[in-house]
């Protein structure tokens, strides 16, 4: 049933492999995105990467993916209306990426019936972030097409709670899930195919990739670090982030100062304290994410990192996970 479950996203996608390259900030370059879209997956661009990490005007950062490879590409929509201007941004982005023949979203955070109602008048498709049955049926309601089940070992902002558990959660449901964290390896991924999952999602397998433009500090940390070197740090966004333990994790501390905790505990104080966490730590991650030197070692991994162990092609990486013949090098 699961190998069904998943050629059938492949047809709805219209992708060959059950294999989403996630959205991450500050990681996915244009060339990264293109890499797993033309492996067979479909790779999933993050708007602020795209313009403000690697300078790209959005709708010529499309473009550009779109020279790489023909193949479907997706784009994250971050909802949460924190601020007016931001949410004209993002609806901006969202009609820009339509106009330029992106098909399928995934949105995280907020409401998506808006995006949804778009995206669908657009014979798109819509899937939604959820780390619980509660954020399912929110998303649900709102008209999305599929679920992303992210779990504990994800990287970025996890869950809590490991793969199986979740899709026990979600899989009753109705719609198809893809399993958002901790795979790495093929064992890892047959695993999730086998458990119900409709497709898998990675992100940190392809930081250690040579696609992607992340500084090889960063991506050496990856490929050096184990499940244990993972830990989870509320100073970046004020909930716990998966990060790798390093020297400056250690110094900087894993728990949000008093005066932070008390800021996100009211109800208006709360959206200025996240909006100051998100300033800074973009701030940081992107300097981080491109400091060849490796002395800013403030870098998000999920717990899959223990699985990693070299750095390859995206190409290679997508034959390894799905047993699929290498292919679909990106055009130049």
């Amino acid at each position: 049933m699961s190998r069904e479950s998943a050629t059938a996203f492949t047809r709805q996608v219209g992708i060959a492999l059950p294999l989403i390259g996630g959205p991450m900030y500050p990681c996915s370059n244009p060339e990264l995105v293109a890499a797993v879209s033309a492996a067979g997956g479909i790779g999933v661009l993050q708007p602020v990467s795209l313009t403000f990490v690697h300078g790209h005007d959005f709708r010529e950062g499309i473009r550009y993916i779109r020279r790489l490879t023909d193949r479907p590409i997706g784009m994250n929509a971050l909802i949460e209306a924190s601020s007016k201007k931001y949410f004209q941004r993002m609806s901006g982005w969202i009609d820009v990426a339509l106009e330029e023949g992106v098909r399928f979203f995934i949105t995280s955070l907020g409401n998506p019936r808006w995006v949804c109602e778009r995206v669908h008048a657009a014979a798109g498709v819509v899937y939604h972030d959820v780390t619980s049955a509660k954020w399912a049926e929110k998303g649900l309601a709102g008209g999305v097409d599929g679920l992303i089940a992210v779990n504990r070992r994800a990287g970025g902002h996890a869950g809590d709670k490991g793969p199986a558990e979740l899709l026990r959660e979600l899989e009753g449901l109705g719609v198809p899930i893809v399993c958002a964290g901790g795979v790495a390896s093929p064992e890892r991924f047959a695993e999730a195919l086998d458990l119900g999952y409709s497709a898998i999602q990675i992100g940190t397998r392809l930081i250690a990739t040579t696609e992607c433009t992340a500084s090889l500090p960063y991506k050496q940390a990856i490929v050096d670090a184990g499940e244990e070197d993972i830990v989870l740090s509320e100073r970046l966004t004020g909930v716990p982030v998966a990060v790798i333990n390093t020297p400056y994790i250690e110094r900087m501390g894993l728990e949000a100062g008093p005066i932070a905790r008390w800021m996100l505990r009211g109800r208006k104080r709360k959206h200025w304290m996240r909006m100051f966490y998100a300033l800074k730590s973009a701030w940081q991650l992107k300097r981080a994410s491109l400091d060849e030197t490796g002395t800013r070692d403030y870098w998000q991994a999920g717990r899959s990192a223990g699985d990693v162990h070299d750095i390859r092609s995206v190409a290679e990486v997508v034959a390894h996970l799905t047993g699929a013949p290498v292919s679909g090098a990106v055009a130049r």
